[in-house]
């Protein structure tokens, strides 16, 4: 009793020649390790913020013209998003970290330092990681954001030449939003500090919990439930009578299922699994099967709510990003689709230099009932179809007889487009023989759908003609000074190829840029919490490796448990997010009808490899920790 009077008084008296701040100072260098990933992870959350910030305030992106406010709107929502975001994750890794120090608090109260000091002790740690994060982060922003901004301007396919952007407002914005983050999460760990009791602090890694287990039927409600959400997103939006019935309320319910049977698998489907395991002998009894097993029972069920919302999380930030960059991938090849002719336009002839070919097409527009009223459709005669595939390179079509005609239409789709199964023209009345889903048309100059007649046909029709003319070049991504030559002649309906392509990839490489970032912050945060929990257990699991140890278990056995554990709480929800992610992208690929295999791979890929590493860092790191 003397000896702890003792201490405290020491410890009181020791204060005052060294403050509160100084020991803060040096409880950081001396835990740096444990900080290291999360100070790293924000570090990398400001330089992303700073990145957006800085394209939503220079005056430099302005130069972007048209696709500008568009970029400045998408980087207002990017920063909210991200600002909320990081957030949470500084607020949960705090949690962790004040969790993992409980048995270092009560040391404290028990030496007699007050509650107070305690907290304050607390929140000056927390105020000089979020210091030195912020300054790192903001100087690391000045000069990887301008790296970051060439990255963006390469994927919009923009000359622009930015220099070294730079925008106070953008400077001031970041370091306001993470100083108030940092402030926020720091005093809720001052307050927590009041609410421990100090037998809690010290028993809280011996507190008694039952063996997990599972009913089989909520298990198999579990997987129902993911099945039921699956089913309900593969259906076909044009055609199912649920989307008809649902409305918008459709993806609510899907989300609402699927985020209800991860949360299930978790807690019910993976605890039966491993409780069946458990029960085999010829699988428990072999090697460390048994421990392996019993631990991830109690590591499952004591994190499934993480583990859900990680996989939640991954699921979004796969779906999001393998959407926008498969959108990028195929961005060139819709554009040749939509505008295969570097120009087009209606009138008079003018000179476009480098022209490789070029054409005049005389078309005569007739008025037809359709489903929905009255449509508009051009007719050419099969004379100048035939030239213009041949100025493109392009087969000939079937060939169709006098009283038949052909149907371009490049946004065919059998769900909902109507079909023209004759159609009625000054000349009489024809069959449509058969159906091109590839014009060799612009699309913005003649329409859509048009129809092919033969040159007999034309010739009798009464409508009056109209000529066009269409240009090709060798290459249209490097026409962008000729197209606003001819744009400013006035030309009437006129299409260009490289404003359509600079407009889109504009759009497309700003969001791509975006959903990336975005994307990795996720990602370096979802797999940062990962390793945060398992290093927090790897604390409290050290005295049972060190038991195993001085029984004679070898460290190859105990390194294969371990791994085994770690690969399994890493992989469970990333899988799900995979899984998830796989059946989301499937039902946008369908409702685009493209086919997004080759970029959601590469997508998927990427992700898969920067959690690989994760998880190669967190074996190692718990492997340090409990020996």
């Amino acid at each position: 009793m003397r000896s702890t009077k003792q201490s405290s008084k020491s410890w009181r008296e020791a204060v005052p020649s060294m403050t509160l701040f100084e020991l803060a100072k040096k409880n950081v260098a001396r835990n740096l390790s444990r900080y290291a990933l999360y100070v790293g992870t924000t570090i990398f959350s400001i330089v992303i913020y700073f990145t957006f910030a800085t394209l939503k305030h220079s005056h430099e992106i302005s130069a972007l013209a048209e696709t500008s406010k568009k970029i400045s709107g998408l980087m207002s929502t990017s920063t909210l998003i991200l600002m909320l975001f990081v957030a949470l994750f500084i607020a949960y890794s705090n949690a962790f970290f004040l969790r993992g120090r409980k048995r270092e608090v009560g040391l404290y109260s028990l030496l007699g330092v007050r509650k107070k000091q305690i907290g304050l002790l607390l929140l000056f740690e927390n105020i000089v990681i979020g210091a030195v994060s912020l300054i790192v982060g903001i100087a690391l922003g000045l000069f990887g954001s301008n790296a970051l901004l060439q990255l963006l301007m390469r994927l919009m396919k923009s000359d622009l030449d930015i220099g070294f952007a730079f925008s106070a407002s953008a400077l001031v914005e970041t370091f306001l939003v993470f100083l108030a983050i940092f402030l926020f999460t720091s005093f809720q760990g001052y307050r927590v500090i009041y609410r421990f009791k100090l037998i809690e602090l010290f028993h809280a890694d011996k507190s008694g919990e039952g063996v997990p287990t599972a009913k089989g039927w909520v298990a198999l409600m579990g997987v129902l439930t993911i099945g039921v959400a699956y089913w309900l997103a593969l259906q076909d939006l044009m055609t199912s009578s649920l989307w008809r019935t649902l409305g918008l309320a459709m993806p609510l319910l899907i989300i609402g299922l699927s985020v209800i049977g991860s949360a299930l698998l978790f807690h019910s489907v993976l605890i039966f699994a491993l409780a069946w395991l458990k029960q085999h002998e010829r699988w428990s009894w072999k090697r460390l099967n048994l421990l392996t097993t019993s631990q991830l029972l109690y590591r499952i069920r004591g994190n499934a709510k993480t583990l859900t919302l990680i996989s939640i999380i991954s699921a979004t930030a796969i779906t999001a990003g393998g959407a926008i960059f498969s959108v990028y991938y195929y961005a060139e090849e819709n554009v040749a689709s939509y505008t295969p002719y570097t120009y087009a336009w209606k009138g008079e002839a003018v000179d476009v230099k480098g022209a490789t070919f070029e054409s005049s097409v005389e078309q005569k527009t007739i008025r037809m009932e359709a489903e929905y009223g009255e449509r508009e459709l051009g007719v050419i005669n099969a004379s100048t179809y035939r030239h213009l595939l041949e100025g493109l390179g392009q087969e000939e079509p079937a060939s169709f007889s006098e009283d038949e005609v052909l149907s371009i239409d490049p946004f065919y789709d059998e769900r909902y487009s109507e079909e023209i199964e004759s159609v009625e023209l000054s000349a009489g009345t024809f069959d449509v023989a058969t159906r091109a889903e590839t014009s060799p048309l612009n699309v913005m100059t003649f329409g859509g759908t048009f129809l092919v007649v033969s040159d007999d046909v034309f010739q009798a029709m009464t409508e009056p003609s109209e000529t066009y003319h269409v240009a090709l070049t060798e290459s249209f991504k490097d026409q962008q000074v000729q197209s606003e030559r001819l744009a400013n002649l006035g030309l009437e309906s006129f299409s260009s190829a490289p404003d359509v392509y600079a407009e889109t990839m504009a759009m497309n490489g700003a969001l791509l840029f975006v959903g990336t970032f975005l994307g990795l912050v996720f990602l370096v945060a979802t797999g940062s919490v990962i390793y945060f929990k398992t290093m927090t257990e790897a604390e409290d699991d050290r005295a049972k490796y060190a038991i195993l140890q001085k029984i004679g278990i070898s460290d190859r056995d105990v390194r294969r448990t371990v791994r085994q554990q770690i690969i399994v709480v890493f992989l469970a929800p990333f899988a799900l997010g995979i899984l998830h992610a796989t059946v989301a992208l499937i039902a946008f690929s369908n409702l685009l009808s493209m086919n997004f295999t080759v970029p959601v791979l590469a997508w998927m890929g990427v992700y898969t490899a920067i959690y690989a590493v994760y998880y190669g860092i967190t074996v190692r790191r718990f492997m340090t920790a409990i020996r």
